[in-house]
């Protein structure tokens, strides 16, 4: 991974909203950092710009196609493939309740666009990286695509999630700016061994006792 400069890993930092608190996440993990990335949405020049240095930190994987995880992270996948001149497909998260535990969403790249990265040199774009659920199915997707991953990318990166999934896959991780972050299993988090009711990030009421 190429090394982050100050600069940069403050304006990631100043695009992203944060909130503390005791909050479920996507992946079925607790945590206690919420980014409202909704908001990325409202200000498309900075995060253009940003999208253009990740795209500069890729480029030397030979990409040949950019896909990005619904929602916001297909936006700045869709800016890394244009400063690339790659073509740009997406893939959309589906709930998978039959499996139970973490991880339960599949993520898929439409039929339409699966020919399109069949046995191209594809980098994974998000906006960021927690514990990594939408980046895990839509890698796991790409490969049943027979596209090859060569490489993920992220403005920002939380925790070491992420280190491990690209260490798993043999595959480069690039990212603009990184910072430590806890997550938790529901057995191990220890906000809920405090009582604290758990939210679910998107309004401000409990979603359920922990």
């Amino acid at each position: 991974m190429s090394a982050m400069s100050a600069e940069t890993h403050d304006d990631v930092i100043a695009l992203m909203p944060a909130r503390r608190g005791h909050f479920l996440l996507e992946s079925g993990h607790h945590g206690e950092l919420w980014l409202d990335l909704e908001l990325l949405c409202l200000a498309p020049d900075p995060v253009r710009r940003l999208a253009a240095r990740l795209a500069a930190r890729l480029a030397p994987y030979a990409i040949e196609a950019v896909c990005g995880p619904l929602v916001e992270g297909a936006f700045v996948a869709m800016m890394v493939a244009s400063e690339l001149g790659v073509p740009f497909a997406y893939s959309e998260r589906f709930p998978n309740p039959e499996r139970g535990g973490l991880f339960a969403v599949d993520y898929r790249v439409p039929r339409a666009l699966r020919a399109e990265v069949r046995g191209r040199r594809v980098a994974i774009v998000n906006d960021v990286i927690n514990a990594g659920s939408a980046v895990r199915g839509t890698l796991t997707d790409l490969e049943a695509c027979a596209a090859r991953p060569v490489a993920i990318g992220a403005l920002l990166v939380l925790g070491s999630s992420a280190s491990r999934i690209a260490a798993d896959r043999s595959i480069a991780l690039e990212t603009l700016a990184s910072l430590p972050n806890n997550i938790w299993t529901p057995g191990e988090c220890p906000m809920c061994g405090r009582g604290l009711p758990l939210a679910s990030g998107l309004g401000p009421d409990p979603i359920g006792e922990p």
